[in-house]
């Protein structure tokens, strides 16, 4: 009692520690679009891409492409999205600036939901992605076929 040994140090912990420092700085000299990011800017720019290329964004600003959606059509344009993610999904393109809300006074109340000027410029982007999944989907499909299979 009250003598407490400090647990060895086992397979170099410290060693690791020290080598994984300045880790960003190994990966700026490594071609890629990881390059060109400054550290400051990195995890911001991963948290836009994280938004922008998020299944539910990508649908929901490809619907938007021909001008502004009620909030239930949205609904009904975009097959199993649930209204939480629909609404937690629109929030964050609002919140961004990719998606403006429109509130009419009107009986019923009326929303809809269009594409800002910043969110227009990422839809050439977003309908070649959607587009690309689906020129290639069955593709991909046979790939995780035969990966999964193989790896049983």
């Amino acid at each position: 009692m009250g003598h407490e040994r400090e647990a060895p140090d086992v397979g170099g912990g410290s060693e690791m520690r020290q080598g994984r420092t300045n880790v960003r700085a190994s990966v700026r000299r490594v071609p890629g679009p990881c390059a060109q990011w400054g550290d400051g800017d990195a995890d911001f720019i991963r948290e836009i891409l994280d938004l922008v290329g998020d299944k539910w964004s990508v649908l929901i600003i490809g619907t938007l492409s021909d001008g502004p959606v009620r909030y239930s059509d949205l609904a009904q344009a975009i097959p199993g999205i649930s209204q939480r993610m629909l609404t937690l999904t629109l929030k964050q393109l609002q919140r961004s600036g990719l998606v403006a809300r429109t509130a009419y006074a009107e009986v019923p109340p009326r929303v809809e939901y269009s594409l800002t000027a910043l969110g227009s410029s990422l839809l050439s982007t977003v309908l070649e992605l959607a587009s690309w999944s689906a020129e290639r989907h069955a593709e991909i499909r046979r790939h995780q076929q035969t990966y999964d299979a193989g790896t049983v």
